[in-house]
C-alpha cells in the first residue's frame, strides 16, 4: 500500500486531477492518501471530495489530511509538489515592478527576473521540503510540478540527497496541438523530443513512420493556424524546430519579440502592464465553489484518467509495466552538448527499478545554444540560493537574454533592488 503525499493539494483542479488519476489505477487504489495544505479551508473540501470519491467507487484508498507537512511526509513513497509561495498577489508585485523598467513579462514563472524571484520564494521552500523528506522518508520519490522547473530541481538535486524528477504537461500537450494543426489522429503521432523544461524540442515527429515536420510547415502557411502559435511558428521557421512551450510563455524566453510595444502589437501579444487578471481569478474561484457544491451533494465522481504523467509513473513503478515520459532529471551526459550538471528534460524509461533517462546526444547546435541562454541565467540562480548570495542574484537577472535587451545594467540593478524589498517575507537570504 504506497503512501503518495501531495504538498499543496488544495487546488480545486490540479489536485483533483492528481488524485482521479491515481484512482484510476487499479495498482493504486489501495494508496494511503496524504493531503497536506496551509488553507484548513480548501484542505478540508479537497479531503471530503477524495473520500467521496473513494467511497462512491468502492475503493480501500486511505484519506490523511493535515496542516502538517512533516507528518504528510512521514513514511511517504511518493512525494507529489504544487506549491506556490506568496500566492498570486506575489506575481502581481513581479509584473508591476518589472513593468516598470521595460520587462514585460507574459507568465513570469520560468525566466527573466519574474522566474528568478518565482524560484526564490518557490525553490527554498521545496529545498526544505526535500530536507524534510531526507530525516522522514529518505527513499522516497519526489515528484515535482511547481516553477521554475529547471531551477527547482537543479537545487534539490545539488543540495539534497532526494531522488526527484520534474513534471509538466507541455510536451505531451503540445503534441496534441501539433497533430491537430496537421489533421493527425493524436494517438498516432510520435515524437522524440529534448532539451530543456519550457524550451525543449521535438527533434522528430512522425507519422506511420514518416517524418511530418514538411507537413508542419505546410500547415504553418494557413493563417488560422500560425495566429494560433505564431511565436513558436517564428521559432520554427528560425530554428528548424518547434518547441514545447506556449506561444505566450516562449515569448518572454528569447529577446524577439516583447522588447518593445511594436512588437507586442505586431505579435499579438498581451502586455503584462495591462493584462486583466480578474477572469483568470474568477474562473479559479468559481472552480473552487464547483467543488464545494459537489462535495455537498456528493456528486457522483467518474475516475477518467489525464494525460498527466505523474499517475502513469507512479503505476508503472509498482507494477514493473514499462512507461516512457519526458520529465527533468539532472543531465548526467544524456545531452552531450548541455552541461552536465543541468537539468534537462528528456525521455525517461519508469519501471519497477526506478527511474532510466534515456540518451539523447547531441541536439543541433543552434537548438542548444538557446537552451544555453537560459540555463546560464538558471545556473547562477541556483548557485545564488546555494550561497545565500544576493549579488548573484543581481548578475543573474543582468544576463537574462529579454532583460539584457531592454535594461541598462543599472537599471537591472535597480529593479533586482525593488524586487528584494517587496518580496522580503518570502525570502532565505
Amino acid at each position: 500500500m504506497p503512501k503518495i503525499a501531495i504538498i499543496g493539494a488544495g487546488s480545486a483542479v490540479f489536485a483533483r486531477r492528481l488524485i482521479t488519476d491515481f484512482l484510476s489505477f487499479p495498482s493504486l487504489q489501495n494508496s494511503q492518501l496524504a493531503l497536506m495544505d496551509i488553507d484548513p479551508e480548501t484542505l478540508a473540501t479537497i479531503t471530503a471530495w477524495t473520500e467521496n470519491a473513494i467511497a462512491q467507487n468502492g475503493l480501500s484508498a486511505t484519506v490523511q489530511s493535515t496542516l502538517d507537512r512533516r507528518e504528510a511526509l512521514r513514511d511517504a513513497d511518493y512525494v507529489i509538489i504544487s506549491i506556490r509561495v506568496g500566492g498570486v498577489d506575489a506575481v502581481f508585485e513581479d509584473f508591476r515592478i518589472t513593468s516598470k523598467y521595460g520587462v514585460d513579462h507574459s507568465v513570469g514563472d520560468t525566466m527573466g527576473p519574474g522566474g528568478v524571484f518565482y524560484f526564490l520564494r518557490n525553490g527554498a521552500e521545496i529545498v526544505n521540503i526535500a530536507r524534510d523528506m531526507e530525516e522522514l522518508c529518505p527513499n522516497a520519490l519526489m515528484l515535482n510540478y511547481t516553477n521554475p522547473m529547471v531551477m527547482i530541481c537543479w537545487a534539490v538535486s545539488e543540495m539534497t540527497s532526494i531522488r526527484n524528477v520534474g513534471l509538466c504537461h507541455s510536451v505531451q500537450g503540445t503534441a496534441f496541438q501539433l497533430a491537430d494543426y496537421m489533421g493527425i489522429a493524436r494517438d498516432e503521432l510520435r515524437y522524440w523530443t529534448a532539451g530543456i523544461n519550457h524550451m525543449a524540442w521535438y527533434l522528430k515527429l512522425e507519422h506511420n513512420g514518416r517524418d511530418v515536420y514538411p507537413q508542419l510547415y505546410a500547415a504553418m502557411q494557413t493563417p488560422d493556424i500560425y495566429a494560433k502559435d505564431n511565436i513558436r511558428f517564428e521559432i520554427m521557421k528560425h530554428f528548424g524546430a518547434f518547441v514545447t512551450e506556449s506561444t505566450r510563455h516562449m515569448s518572454e524566453y528569447v529577446p524577439y519579440f516583447r522588447r518593445t510595444p511594436a512588437l507586442l502589437e505586431q505579435y499579438e501579444l498581451p502586455s503584462s502592464l495591462h493584462r486583466d487578471w480578474s477572469d483568470w481569478l474568477t474562473r479559479r474561484d468559481e472552480k473552487y465553489e464547483q467543488m464545494v457544491q459537489e462535495v455537498a451533494a456528493k456528486a457522483p465522481v467518474v475516475l477518467d484518467r489525464t494525460h498527466e504523467y505523474c499517475s502513469f509513473i507512479l503505476n508503472a513503478i509498482e507494477t514493473d509495466t514499462p512507461f516512457r515520459f519526458n520529465g527533468n532529471v539532472t543531465n548526467h551526459g544524456v545531452i552531450s552538448n548541455l552541461p552536465s550538471n543541468a537539468l534537462v528534460e528528456v525521455p525517461i524509461l519508469a519501471d519497477g527499478t526506478g527511474l532510466h533517462p534515456c540518451y539523447v546526444g547531441a541536439l543541433p547546435p543552434e537548438l542548444a545554444a538557446l537552451n544555453r541562454t537560459n540555463l546560464n541565467v538558471q545556473e547562477v540562480v541556483v548557485e545564488a540560493l546555494k550561497r545565500q548570495d544576493r549579488e548573484l542574484v543581481y548578475r543573474a537577472v543582468q544576463l537574462d537574454p529579454l532583460t539584457s535587451a531592454v535594461c541598462t545594467l543599472d537599471d537591472a540593478r535597480r529593479m533586482v533592488d525593488e524586487l528584494f524589498a517587496a518580496h522580503e517575507a518570502h525570502l532565505t537570504f
